[in-house]
């Protein structure tokens, strides 16, 4: 009688400490098409990717500057949906579709399957909708593809987009880096592609100072 007892007594801390930690335990958002707040268009600067990647297909002479990482739906108190169901591969219309805009195909289905398919909108719509934002963002002349090494803070370059784009907000855009290296430029965009705020997590990820920005290969 006495094991009995034991053993029920062990069975219920246990049973206790399970529901304990499951308390504790962040509840995950499901992830459903269409359901978020706002996009984040984030432009990669090709010859930082490339000095990491020299075997990438987009780094074999191409001469790109800033290309297209992606169109991201976003939730506005942080985080993102992603792989959002009913799962689906692009068809031969919309790769074609989709290779005018990412720089390699690897890329356009990986962004197509995490977060393409969050948009709501059919990989077409979401692709038309990249191609869309693409050109609502100017990318300044001072940062158009170089064969020359350029130096500028974070605060310029951000700066520099906010003069090129007028009505980026001044939360509106953030700058990435990858070590001392100018990395992405991520600029928020409301579900009509206007211009607007960013949500929580949002924020520049540059040291001090001024960051390099390496030439086109």
């Amino acid at each position: 009688m006495r094991k009995f007892f034991t053993l029920m007594a062990a069975l219920v801390l246990t049973l206790g400490m399970v529901g304990i930690s499951d308390a504790r335990q962040p509840k995950q958002r499901d992830s459903v098409a269409g359901t978020f707040d706002y996009y984040l268009l984030t432009l990669s600067w090709s010859p930082t990717f490339c000095l990491m990647h020299p075997e990438n297909e987009q780094c074999t002479g191409k001469g790109y500057g800033f290309v297209l990482h992606g169109l991201w739906p976003q939730y506005a108190k942080g985080g993102w949906p992603e792989s959002c169901p009913p799962l689906t591969q692009l068809n031969a219309q919309e790769r074609a579709k989709g290779l005018t805009l990412f720089p390699t195909a690897k890329l356009m289905n990986h962004e197509w399957s995490k977060h393409g398919t969050c948009s709501g909108l059919g990989a077409m719509g979401y692709l038309d909708a990249a191609d869309k934002a693409l050109a609502r963002v100017q990318i300044p002349e001072a940062l158009q593809p170089s064969t020359t090494v350029r130096y500028f803070e974070a605060s310029q370059i951000a700066q520099q987009f906010r003069q090129s784009n007028p009505g980026v907000a001044e939360n509106g855009i953030a700058i990435l880096c990858s070590g001392p290296e100018l990395s992405e430029v991520r600029v928020c965009l409301t579900k009509d592609l206007e211009f607007g705020a960013c949500g929580k997590g949002v924020k520049n990820q540059c040291r001090a100072g001024q960051i390099r920005i390496p030439p086109i290969r």
